[in-house]
């Protein structure tokens, strides 16, 4: 099969990787339209199951990856001139640099045959007309799923906050959270460690609190030094880094959450952030897209011909994703009605902070749904405790 890949992203990269190992003859060329070694962002995270995911698909890059992850195991939560809340939760979670990322997949790639081409930007799939399959894995902003909007079905929902990525030299030990009260409304932030020198810091805020504090008037200079002071305690005194455009802008977004009615037609089928996007407070995005491309591999392999394969990876891989994208859906919404829990002791509002995807939470009264959930618990202990007694008990009568 000759597959042509549009967009250089992970997802691209990992299908052409898995494809190549499934069969060494495919003819598989990506195109990313920036230059080698140019990426917006920082790090990005994933939880320890997308890496023995991983590994059962490529073990080789899979070594890589993890060897060069920051790793962490607990949380940090401060309330300003509250609480600083810490739980040692026991999951491990995992930052990369999104360039290292994409430099380890494209070596991967290379290796098993890929050519990758870059400064090449394709803008209508009649181009690759010559291909067997064109996968469209360009982004949100994906040229190629725009000529076919209509067929797509393409629509987005734009968040009501604002959010900035930016990075740090200061290296969090643990995912942290920072939440600061201002004249203005609350401001927040989450940062997480993806190496040894640096980490990513998203920022958030409604759109009320932006203004008063005269973000939308602010470039990135001067927006970054009033972040700085504000999470001057988290930060511990390091610097915030920002994109540096030419025009001194600040990069400030509202999420957009894509979704498509369908994923593919005739020959081109969309990938990764191109098919669907979940809300950035559940770090799920490269999981996904590493996700999608392991489906797309594995229809194209089981099943010889194109459009019940590419049917096959948009009915398994969209009911896969469900749960997450509520979790998405319902984490966006917490942050978006901060206002409902700030106010709590810090420790439920911590509990309830790590319970944001709940569907539950937003209809029932914080304090409420808290204390229905530690009842729940202690039930559940006490089921545990009495099964343990009944057991022992069991056992012993079976010796008597």
């Amino acid at each position: 099969m000759k597959v042509a890949c549009v967009g250089g992203g992970p997802a691209s990269l990992y299908f052409s990787i898995l494809m190549k190992r499934v069969d060494p003859s495919h003819d598989i060329t990506v195109y990313e339209r920036n230059p080698a070694g140019w990426t917006y962002g920082w790090g990005v995270t994933y939880v320890d199951e997308l890496l023995n995911n991983l590994h059962n698909a490529d073990p080789e890059s899979a070594r890589t990856i993890s060897e060069n992850s920051f790793r962490w195991d607990s949380w940090v939560v401060h309330v300003h001139d509250r609480m600083t809340v810490t739980e040692e939760h026991g999951d491990e979670g995992f930052g990369i640099g999104r360039r290292l990322l994409l430099d380890i997949l494209a070596e991967r790639a290379r290796s098993l045959g890929v050519r990758i081409e870059f400064e090449r930007e394709i803008a209508d799939e009649d181009e690759l007309a010559d291909a067997d399959l064109v996968v469209a894995g360009d982004g949100v902003n994906s040229v190629l799923r725009e000529r076919h909007a209509d067929h797509f079905g393409t629509e987005v929902a734009v968040g009501r906050n604002v959010y900035i990525w930016l990075g740090t030299t200061k290296v969090f030990d643990s995912f942290t959270f920072a939440f600061v009260e201002t004249p203005h409304g609350w401001i927040w932030c989450y940062g997480y460690g993806f190496s040894k020198e640096h980490s990513t810091c998203v920022i958030e805020c409604s759109p009320e609190t932006w203004r008063g504090l005269g973000f939308d008037q602010a470039n990135e200079a001067d927006s970054l030094a009033l972040l700085e002071k504000l999470f001057v305690d988290m930060l511990d005194g390091h610097p915030l880094i920002g994109r540096g455009l030419a025009d001194r802008s600040a990069h400030w977004l509202n999420f957009r959450t894509l979704t498509n009615r369908t994923w593919y037609r005739g020959n081109l089928v969309l990938l990764g952030d191109a098919a669907h996007t979940t809300h950035y407070s559940i770090g799920a995005g490269t999981d996904l897209a590493l996700g999608d491309a392991a489906f797309l591999a594995s229809a194209l392999h089981e099943d010889t011909h194109l459009q019940p394969a590419l049917a096959r990876y948009e009915r398994e891989r969209r009911s896969a994703i469900l749960p997450t994208q509520r979790a998405a859906r319902y984490s966006a919404q917490w942050y978006e009605n901060l206002p409902r829990y700030i106010s709590l002791p810090p420790a439920q509002m911590f509990t309830l902070l790590g319970r944001r995807h709940s569907p539950l939470l937003p209809h029932i009264p914080p304090r409420l749904y808290y204390r229905i959930g530690r009842a729940a618990e202690q039930f559940a202990s006490l089921r545990g405790r009495l099964g343990s007694k009944a057991t022992r008990s069991a056992h012993s009568g079976d010796h008597g």
